[in-house]
């Protein structure tokens, strides 16, 4: 078997890869029958015709974009999209803005947070699973 991360050889029952140290089937760039480089989206290897195993973390992620996006579209004022996505200190700064700013504000400073709790939740569902998890699961981006 080989390592999807770095396409060296492993051993079948290893749980991690001795060359990266990533679990052998975490990433999606080789082969695990012959070790040629794939692209994210195939299915088949070019080389052996071997389908290629999708247990990428994409996949495999507790942090759904579909959840997200309507956590960040309904309750986007609160910041609950963010603490959904392990966010925080930016979940505290929504839910803190919506409620003291908006009781000072008479509810502008809410709607402002909901306004970008609205626009984050739509990004998130526009995004590719790819890209949500690359972009918000993996790197944690904290603002759209």
């Amino acid at each position: 078997m080989y390592c999807r991360n770095c396409g060296n050889e492993i051993n079948e029952n290893a749980e991690i890869c001795p060359s990266c140290g990533v679990k052998p089937l975490a990433e999606k760039n080789f082969c695990q029958n012959c070790g040629v480089e794939t692209k994210t989206n195939q299915e088949i290897c070019v080389k052996c015709g071997v389908k290629l195993q999708n247990t990428s973390n994409i996949l495999t992620s507790s942090k759904s974009k579909i959840a997200a996006g309507i956590l960040g579209i309904l309750l986007g004022s609160l910041g609950i999209h963010k603490f959904y996505l392990g966010y925080t200190v930016p979940g505290i700064i929504m839910l803190l803005v919506s409620i003291i700013g908006g009781i000072i504000t008479l509810g502008i400073a809410a709607g402002v947070m909901g306004t970008i709790g609205l626009i984050e939740g739509i990004i998130y569902l526009t995004k590719t699973d790819e890209d949500f998890y690359e972009i918000y699961v993996k790197n944690k981006k904290t603002w759209f």
